[in-house]
């Protein structure tokens, strides 16, 4: 099973876009843990994932998380406004999937 976690501002605004991942995914036959949660709660759930996506409004955090992340042997990266924006499941499935390791 394939775990990924999405990261904003409180956790909420992700929602839809997680639906629309869990939607694609499935589409695909794919086994995948697909999630929301607070930024402020990165360093707790990091451990349970395989990669973390962050949403636009909480990117500029994205170096300090990098470290953290690595400290795990996790990949972490944004979504880009307009994937996020247009919510873009299937795109951000992509991105999250090319974090992993082969």
């Amino acid at each position: 099973m394939k775990k990924i976690l999405l990261c904003c501002s409180a956790g909420m605004s992700t929602s839809m876009l997680v639906q629309k991942m869990v939607k694609a995914a499935e589409e695909r036959g794919m086994d995948c843990k697909i999630e929301a949660h607070p930024v402020s709660a990165f360093e707790e759930y990091i451990q349970e994932y395989d990669v973390c996506l962050l949403g636009p409004q909480v990117r500029f955090q994205l170096e300090e998380l990098r470290k953290t992340a690595s400290q795990y042997g996790k990949q972490i990266d944004a979504i880009s406004p307009m994937a996020y924006g247009m919510m873009k499941g299937e795109e951000v499935l992509d991105q999250a999937l090319s974090l992993m390791p082969k």
